[in-house]
């Protein structure tokens, strides 16, 4: 009997439900035939060094703000990595290099700028 009920009261939640919208996702973007790179959305990284251009000289506060903006900004070179995952993954990327310093560069004034204040 209760098993009866049970049922019946199943059947009559799922009858009196509302329609739900029937929801399609966007169409994907179509590459154009000329671009051979993988276009992909940006995700920051992790990575804890890279070889050029050296850290070495920063301070331990610098040198974590340096890694932190390098993961976090994207390359612009339009590979959708991180500065830094470019300067692992392509060590020849020029737009990566030249970003890297110019971040290392605005850190050091950073702090030059608080400690002359």
């Amino acid at each position: 009997m209760v098993a009866v009920t049970l049922a019946l009261l199943a059947a009559l939640a799922w009858a009196l439900a509302p329609d739900r919208p029937d929801f399609k996702p966007a169409p994907l973007e179509t590459s154009p035939e000329d671009c051979p790179k993988v276009r992909r959305e940006f995700l920051p990284s992790n990575v804890t060094e890279i070889l050029e251009p050296s850290l070495a000289g920063l301070t331990p506060a610098q040198r974590n703000r340096v890694l932190y903006r390098l993961n976090m900004e994207p390359c612009t070179c339009g590979c959708s990595l991180s500065v830094a995952a470019c300067r692992v993954n392509n060590t020849g990327c020029k737009v990566s290099r030249a970003l890297a310093e110019k971040i290392i560069a605005e850190v050091r004034a950073e702090s030059e700028n608080r400690l002359g204040r």
